[in-house]
C-alpha cells in the first residue's frame, strides 16, 4: 500500500503559503502603498493584482509547460525566480518598475500553484488525498493570518522593504529544501508540446466538464477572496479591525481542515463546494444587513473555507491522471488569476461609486454563480 510522506506535503505546503503571499504580502499593506508612492492614486490596486495578469494568458500553459519541464524542475525555478523578483522588490524601486516586476512574479506564482497540488496528488495515497488538498487549500487563508499577525508588526518595526526581504528569504528557503526532498520522488511523464497542441489543449480543458470544473468555480471564489480581504477592513469597527482580519482567514482553515475534511469523506468535493458557495452568499446577505458585523465576518470566512479545500480536492476526484490532473490545475491557475487581477479594482472602483452595498452585492452574486456552474457542469458530467 502507498504512504502518504507528510513532511513532504507539508513542505509543499509551505512553499504554497510562499506563492499565495505573493498576492498577500501587499494586499496587507495596501493602506500603506500611498507613503511609498504618493502620486500614484488609484493605480496602487494595480500593484496587487498585476500579478495575476500573466496568469490570465498562461495558466493552461503552464499546466502543459510543468509537465513537459517535470514538476519538480518546474517548482524549484518558480521559487528560485520569486525570491530574486521579491529582493528586488525591497528595493523601492519606481512604481513602473515595481509593477513589471509584479507581472512577472506571476510566471513564478503559477509555477508553484501548478506544480506543487499536482505533486502532492502523486505523492499520497489514495485514502489521504482529499485530507492533503484540502490542506493545500488553505495556503491562501494561512498566508493572509501570517501577513496580518506577523508581516504587519514586521512592517511597523522595520518598514514595507523589511517584509518584502523576508518573502524573498522564505521562498529561498523553501527551493533549497524541495531541491533536497524531491530529488527523491520518481519522475511522470513527459507529455509533448507544441504552440498547436497548446491551443487544442485550451479547447480540450474547457470543454471538459471535468477538467473545467474546479477551474470555473475558482473564477468566481478567488474574485471574492483578495478583493474582500482588501475592502473589508475600513467598514470593520477600528477597535476590532486588526482581530478579524486576522481571524478570518484561520476561521476559514478551521472549517477548511474540520468541517471540510469531514465532509468529503461522504460526500463528493463538488457537493462540499456547491454547500460553501451557498453559505457564503447567505453571509453575503447576512454582512448587508449588517456591515462590517464580526460574527456575519467570520461566518462568511468559515463557508469560503468550504470552497477553498474542496476546489482542490475536486481535481483528482474528477481527472485521474496526472497530466489531466496538471491541465486543471493550470486551468485553476488561470480563472484563479482572472478572478484574483480583477476582484480588487472592481470591488475597489464599485465601492467608491456605490459605497458599502456594493461589497456583498457583487461578492453575493459571484458566489451565486460558482454554485450555478459547478451545478450545470455537474449535469453535463452525468448526460456523458
Amino acid at each position: 500500500m502507498q504512504k502518504t510522506s507528510w513532511g513532504l506535503v507539508l513542505a509543499l505546503w509551505g512553499a504554497g503559503l510562499g506563492a499565495a503571499a505573493q498576492y498577500g504580502k501587499f494586499s496587507a499593506i495596501f493602506d500603506q502603498l500611498p507613503g511609498l508612492y504618493p502620486q500614484a492614486g488609484a493605480s496602487l490596486g494595480w500593484v496587487v493584482s498585476v500579478v495575476g495578469l500573466l496568469g490570465i494568458f498562461a495558466g493552461v500553459a503552464a499546466g502543459v509547460l510543468v509537465a513537459r519541464i517535470r514538476y519538480r524542475r518546474a517548482l524549484l525555478w518558480a521559487l528560485w525566480a520569486g525570491a530574486v523578483i521579491s529582493l528586488f522588490q525591497a528595493l523601492v524601486p519606481p512604481l513602473p518598475w515595481l509593477l513589471v516586476s509584479r507581472a512577472l512574479e506571476g510566471l513564478s506564482h503559477l509555477g508553484i500553484v501548478v506544480a506543487a497540488p499536482t505533486l502532492i496528488a502523486q505523492i499520497c495515497a489514495p485514502q489521504d488525498r482529499g485530507l492533503a488538498l484540502t490542506l493545500w487549500g488553505t495556503f491562501f487563508g494561512v498566508a493572509f493570518a501570517v501577513l496580518a499577525w506577523a508581516g504587519l508588526p514586521l512592517v511597523a518595526h522595520a518598514g514595507i522593504p523589511a517584509l518584502l526581504m523576508a518573502h524573498g528569504l522564505y521562498l529561498a528557503v523553501f527551493a533549497l529544501i524541495l531541491d533536497w526532498w524531491l530529488k527523491r520522488t520518481p519522475a511522470a511523464p513527459t507529455p509533448a508540446f507544441s504552440l498547436a497542441q497548446l491551443l487544442r489543449d485550451h479547447v480540450t480543458i474547457y470543454r471538459s466538464p471535468a477538467m473545467a470544473a474546479p477551474a470555473a468555480g475558482w473564477l468566481f471564489y478567488t474574485f471574492c477572496f483578495v478583493s474582500i480581504l482588501t475592502v473589508l477592513p475600513p467598514y470593520i469597527d477600528a477597535a476590532q479591525r486588526a482581530f478579524v482580519m486576522g481571524a478570518m482567514p484561520l476561521t476559514s482553515i478551521a472549517v477548511s481542515m474540520t468541517l471540510g475534511v469531514a465532509l468529503l469523506r461522504h460526500v463528493t468535493a463538488v457537493s462540499v463546494i456547491l454547500l460553501g458557495f451557498a453559505a457564503s452568499a447567505a453571509s453575503m446577505l447576512w454582512l448587508t444587513l449588517d456591515p462590517g458585523g464580526v460574527a456575519a465576518c467570520l461566518t462568511l470566512a468559515g463557508s469560503m473555507g468550504l470552497i477553498q479545500g474542496a476546489s482542490f480536492a475536486a481535481v483528482p476526484q474528477l481527472n485521474t491522471q496526472a497530466q489531466t490532473q496538471a491541465q486543471a490545475n493550470g486551468a485553476m491557475a488561470q480563472t484563479g488569476n482572472i478572478g484574483n487581477t480583477l476582484g480588487t479594482p472592481v470591488m475597489a472602483v464599485a465601492s467608491g461609486a456605490l459605497g458599502y452595498v456594493a461589497l456583498p452585492l457583487l461578492g453575493g452574486a459571484a458566489f451565486v454563480c460558482g454554485a450555478l456552474v459547478h451545478i450545470a457542469l455537474a449535469r453535463k458530467r452525468q448526460q456523458r
